[in-house]
């Protein structure tokens, strides 16, 4: 940082795009009216359905203005309610100063306030004929679509390079090792991730292409996954199902006081700016499709605790059934004590609840022909010891770890949300 230029001040210029990165001048005004979530599908609910092909196309306009405040105490993305796709990538930054750290922030936050609005980020078609476009474009028209974006740092942002360290929360490092792991290198850690969830898949992709772009020279990208269809529930929300058929989600996390007790961050981080925030635990699982999918039935239930078609627990008849874990069939437990659901449920863990927000994926065929799929595991809790004592539980008892292998991994602290237009995330590092 410059002489001229106070580290805790940076011009409107240098904020908002730099060199020619992002064009988005007249922040105050990006997110004007968002204040609050879109409803989907409620006025269509109550009209008689006349002309399918007129239905679905007003379907699309909906979920094209559907919009989420980017402002608030929270980043968006952990309890809005999840949408239909994932773009995670985590990146590693190639910039050697806080002043370019500074500077990716800086862009990305005011960037995202501009995507999450439904506009580009700069021209898409610029005057000169040899002007290169400042945005892709190739969101450009589709709308909002429900597009949330959250950014969060890994514990190898607060290493030396940039004089972080004092900004560290308490006890935040990369997850231990655990039983049940076959960690690939190339889908592990990172500097930062970027989590964009959207109603339309090319709506998420291109807002982390436009993010990775405009700091190609500071940022490159670690790992990425796509995720084509949710694997978790919100309220309201129609339970999904995971690729092995289950429903997935079912005792979510949900409600103000669950979200304050098990999400939200505040003061045990001793870090003021985690206040609000929480901590982001992504994981890459591998399925055995083609092993499980020629398990009988009757085990396929048992090693989750729960019906397949209805989703209820072994011990009920309906899907939000609670559990009884003691409950018995001829004189054995109906709910097998190392099924999946019975390890993770917080009556078996002290209470501890973490809220889940994952999504399926396929990476077509793996080295040996098999199918490459499974679930991108993304869950958020105040303190990643939450996800630790449930996943050492599940990786040395759960049965169903005979058809899943953890091939990916990342911990990230995610800051509390922006309160204001003009504010960017970290500002508070550079002061």
């Amino acid at each position: 940082m410059s002489d001229e230029q106070p580290a805790d001040s940076l011009s409107r210029r240098r904020f908002f795009g730099g060199a020619g990165s992002v064009a988005v001048a007249g922040a105050g005004g990006l997110i004007a009216g968002t204040g609050g979530a879109a409803v989907v599908g409620g006025a269509l609910a109550d009209e008689q359905a006349t002309d399918p092909a007129t239905d679905v196309e007003r379907l699309q306009a909906t979920s094209a203005t559907l919009s989420y405040p980017y402002y608030g105490a929270h980043q968006s993305g952990i309890d809005t309610p999840p949408q239909d796709h994932l773009v995670f990538t985590a990146f590693d930054l190639s910039a050697t100063t806080a002043t370019e750290l500074q500077l990716v922030l800086a862009k990305w936050s005011a960037a995202m306030a501009q995507m999450t609005a439904g506009r580009p980020v700069g021209k898409v078609e610029p005057t000169r004929e040899h002007g290169i476009p400042v945005d892709t474009g190739e969101a450009f028209d589709m709308g909002t679509q429900g597009l949330t974006l959250t950014l969060g740092y890994g514990p190898s942002l607060f290493d030396d390079r940039f004089g972080l360290a004092k900004f560290k929360p308490k006890d935040f490092a990369d997850l231990p090792a655990m039983a049940g792991e076959a960690l690939d290198p190339a889908y592990t850690g990172g500097d930062l991730c970027i989590q964009a969830c959207a109603n339309d898949p090319q709506v998420a992709y291109h807002a982390v292409r436009n993010l990775a772009r405009m700091a190609r020279t500071s940022v490159k990208t670690r790992w990425t996954v796509l995720g084509f269809g949710r694997a978790s529930a919100g309220p309201h929300q129609k339970t999904p199902r995971n690729l092995m058929g289950f429903k997935d989600g079912t005792r979510n996390v949900s409600g103000e006081a669950d979200f304050a007790e098990h999400v939200w961050a505040g003061d045990e981080a001793q870090q003021p700016w985690m206040n609000g925030g929480s901590y982001l635990v992504a994981r890459k699982i591998h399925m055995l499709i083609e092993t499980w999918d020629e398990d009988p039935i009757g085990d396929q239930q048992s090693i989750f605790g729960r019906t397949k078609q209805e989703g209820a627990p072994l011990s009920g008849q309906s899907e939000h059934d609670v559990p009884d874990f003691h409950a018995a069939v001829a004189g054995k437990p109906a709910i097998a004590p190392d099924s999946h659901i019975a390890l993770v449920a917080h009556e078996n863990n002290a209470g501890t609840k973490i809220l889940r927000r994952g999504y399926n994926f396929t990476d077509g065929l793996d080295s040996v022909g098999r199918l490459d799929a499974g679930l991108m595991f993304i869950s958020f809790q105040k303190n990643p010891e939450q996800f630790v004592s449930l996943q050492r539980k599940l990786g040395s008892s759960d049965r169903l770890n005979e058809y899943i292998r953890h091939v990916g991994s990342g911990v990230f602290a995610v800051p509390g949300g922006l309160p204001e237009s003009g504010s960017y995330y970290g500002k508070e590092f550079f002061a």
